[in-house]
């Protein structure tokens, strides 16, 4: 059964802005760690954002500056603000519970949903 429902992708012009969100209600964990992973088409997946069940946020160097990370624990929903979108932003987006990836490699809790496609226009 898939945990993660993520929404809010779509088709947005650089220097353009996005929300995602991430429902986590069916995860038996009550405050996980939760990461905001992306693939481009032809790429690996990689790690964009991450957020304790504290609220400690750690970011890719890309995205610094430029994306935000948040939580609604009431809500079991996580969030990524995307500001000033780039071209090399776009990618299909996922969440997932995270078990310590490093920026190379990615060890997640469970299985993948259908993630949400962000889409730059030119």
């Amino acid at each position: 059964q898939v945990q993660f429902v993520e929404s809010g992708g779509g088709l947005v012009q650089p220097g353009g802005d996005l929300r995602l969100s991430c429902d986590y209600s069916r995860s038996k964990f009550s405050l996980p760690t939760m990461g905001w992973y992306r693939q481009a088409p032809g790429e690996g997946r990689e790690l964009v954002a991450r957020i304790t069940g504290g609220g400690v946020t750690n970011y890719r160097d890309s995205v610094k500056g430029r994306f935000t990370v948040s939580r609604d624990n009431a809500k079991r929903t996580v969030y990524l603000q995307m500001n000033s979108l780039k071209p090399e932003d776009a990618a299909v987006y996922y969440c997932n519970m995270d078990r310590g990836s490093t920026w190379s490699q990615i060890v997640v809790f469970d299985s993948w949903g259908q993630g949400t496609q962000v889409t730059l226009s030119s």
